[in-house]
């Protein structure tokens, strides 16, 4: 799925380092989630944290119920480049944001029973003005189903959501829903776990409520997600508490739908064969060093499986900052361009500059009529604008 259709893109035609988003991918996951919510009644929404091509919000919002954002910013693009709903969660907000975010949002969620409580007055202030306004808090159910604690929003200790023992029945008026958020890529057996926790503990409470929302880390456009299972589970969980359920898949929207190009610019030896490339992982792919995980590279192998292995190392004096142990049917050679796959969620929006390296280029590429659009290229002054 990572490199469908993606191998008869020519690389040549594209600047380096560049990510590849194809609209074709991404319009085929978003026509899944939308048959998702026409059968189950779920609303789903866009997590801009994962994937912000605004360039593709027209496409988004012809399929889905709106946005997700994590703080002003992200919902400041969600208000004024995509329709339908904006929702907002963050860890803490400050006042002066908050007062922006209220003027935009539809939904505003608090982590904490403190944050609601000093700013409700602010919140009830702003629902004058705007009586479709509505307010959420994030509860934690402490039901983990990551194996990555940095990825657990349920981990021991997690500033993420309220426990139950910590939830003031009395800060609940004007409250109208829940929120909660416990996977990071998986599929339907995990939520199902997750739910169960969560009516056990705050069950008593979804009779008063509006609506649910089940955050996000759904897989449910990977191929062999359980979505029959998902459709039923969540017209059941609507019909028997009367709520509006909400989903807020990120990496479903854009899974499998982009590539970052890149060029091999050195090649050397130390203990094994070494390539150093155009791009970065630690500035452009920062997931390979936090999860930690293995990006794959079309037409590369396992290290060893094939005859000529290499490790892959980007531009940066960081000593960590290596793709990992490639093998290639040839020798690489130095101008060679390289495709690592699913480059599209969360690559994009965590790219960095340190050293002053140039950020990727971001290209827009249809694969059913091979019409390519460089959206933008970025140089000294994206770097020089980040600092004074």
């Amino acid at each position: 799925m990572q490199f469908t259709n993606f191998e008869k893109l020519d690389l040549n035609r594209l600047p380096s380092p560049c990510f590849v988003v194809d609209e074709v991918a991404v319009e085929r996951n978003l026509k899944i989630l939308a048959q998702l919510a026409e059968d189950s009644g779920a609303k789903v929404l866009s997590a801009l944290k994962a994937f912000s091509m605004w360039r593709l919000a027209p496409l988004v919002s012809s399929y889905l119920s709106g946005t997700c954002a994590s703080g002003l910013h992200e919902a400041r693009l969600g208000r004024e480049y995509y329709a339908g709903e904006v929702h907002v969660f963050s860890a803490a907000y400050t006042e002066d944001d908050l007062k922006e975010i209220l003027a935009i949002a539809d939904h505003v969620v608090f982590n904490s029973c403190a944050q609601w409580h000093r700013f409700r007055p602010l919140a009830l202030e702003a629902r004058t003005r705007r009586p479709g306004l509505q307010f959420g808090l994030r509860i934690n159910p402490q039901h983990s189903e990551g194996d990555v604690p940095i990825y657990d929003p349920c981990a021991p200790g997690s500033r993420l959501g309220i426990p139950l023992s910590e939830l003031d029945a009395n800060e609940l008026e004007h409250i109208s829903g829940l929120h909660f958020h416990t996977l990071c890529e998986q599929d339907f057996p995990p939520l199902q776990r997750t739910l169960r926790a969560v009516e056990e503990q705050f069950g008593h409470l979804l009779a008063d409520l509006q609506w649910v929302n089940f955050g996000g880390g759904h897989h449910i456009t990977l191929p062999g997600y359980q979505r029959d299972e998902l459709t039923a589970c969540i017209r059941e969980f609507s019909s028997r508490y009367d709520v509006q359920v909400y989903l807020e898949p990120g990496e479903a929207v854009a899974i499998g739908t982009g590539v970052l190009v890149t060029e091999v610019l050195d090649l050397s030896w130390n203990q094994l064969d070494q390539a150093i490339v155009d791009t970065s992982a630690t500035c452009h792919m920062p997931d390979l060093l936090e999860m930690p995980y293995r990006a794959d590279i079309l037409g590369a192998s396992e290290p060893q499986e094939r005859e000529h292995t290499y490790r892959l190392g980007g531009l940066t004096c960081l000593a960590g900052d290596v793709m990992g142990d490639y093998s290639f049917s040839e020798p690489l050679q130095v101008g060679q361009r390289l495709m690592f796959g699913d480059m599209s969620h969360y690559t994009m929006v965590k790219t960095s500059t340190f050293n002053g390296t140039k950020l990727p280029a971001i290209a827009l590429w249809n694969s059913a009529t091979d019409a390519l659009e460089i959206v933008r290229e970025f140089g000294y002054e994206a770097f020089k604008g980040r600092l004074s």
